[in-house]
């Protein structure tokens, strides 16, 4: 089964445009931008949501060692495209055990970043001391970019977020001491760059924490 969209803001069942409206309704949050239901990770999976997509498609790349695409999605519909995209990447933490990475592009208001942030949102808040140095540094698309550790954010993980190309940025790490990945100066590549060395990218298991967020 391919699945429902979904309200990228809680996971609710939303209502399609018709005779009444003439946008996707949550019954929570009103007019949205639809989350389309996420795929196992592939080449071809990941094509779509960059084909769709209106706002980046964040990657590290060349991906660290041992590191793995896990999946990914996007928040639109045919009319609109992606208004939000959002890929996962697990691997080595930098302390040892597991990581999983989420990278989420979004315009402002979308609210899929805050989601998996864990936040009420739609966007980062009071949270996000822009009036305080950046916590983190990474080159998206070539430029340096400041992200901000976000400090509402549950204990399980670490949120950072900022301004890349005139959107939001989001990256979302568990567990929290693995947060240690974004003071690395990481290197983000927007897929909707990328050449023919995309067809290469080393797919793992879909992650559950692009299903349900916790």
């Amino acid at each position: 089964m391919r699945g429902e969209p979904s309200c990228p803001k809680c996971g609710g069942r939303v209502r399609a445009p018709g005779l009444f409206a003439d946008a996707w309704q949550c019954s929570a949050h009103g007019q949205v931008h639809p989350m389309q239901p996420v795929v196992p990770p592939s080449v071809e999976a990941l094509g779509v949501v960059v084909h769709r997509a209106r706002v980046p498609v964040w990657m590290p790349w060349p991906l660290p060692v041992g590191w793995l695409f896990t999946g990914a999605a996007y928040a639109g519909d045919d009319r609109s495209g992606g208004r939000a995209t959002v890929v996962a990447c697990s691997g080595p933490g930098p302390l040892g055990g597991m990581a999983e990475l989420l990278l989420v592009a979004e315009e402002l208001g979308v609210g899929l970043g805050a989601r998996y942030a864990g936040l009420d949102g739609p966007d980062p808040g009071p949270g996000m001391r822009v009036d305080e140095a950046p916590d983190a540094k990474v080159l998206a698309a070539g430029r340096p970019t400041a992200l901000w550790h976000v400090k509402d954010a549950p204990a399980d993980r670490a949120v950072f977020a900022g301004e890349a190309r005139g959107l939001w940025l989001w990256a979302v790490v568990w567990p929290e001491q693995s947060g240690l990945l974004m003071y690395d100066e990481l290197v983000l590549t927007d897929l909707r760059d990328a050449g023919g060395e995309v067809d290469l990218l080393p797919c793992g298991a879909l992650t559950p924490r692009l299903i349900t967020p916790p």
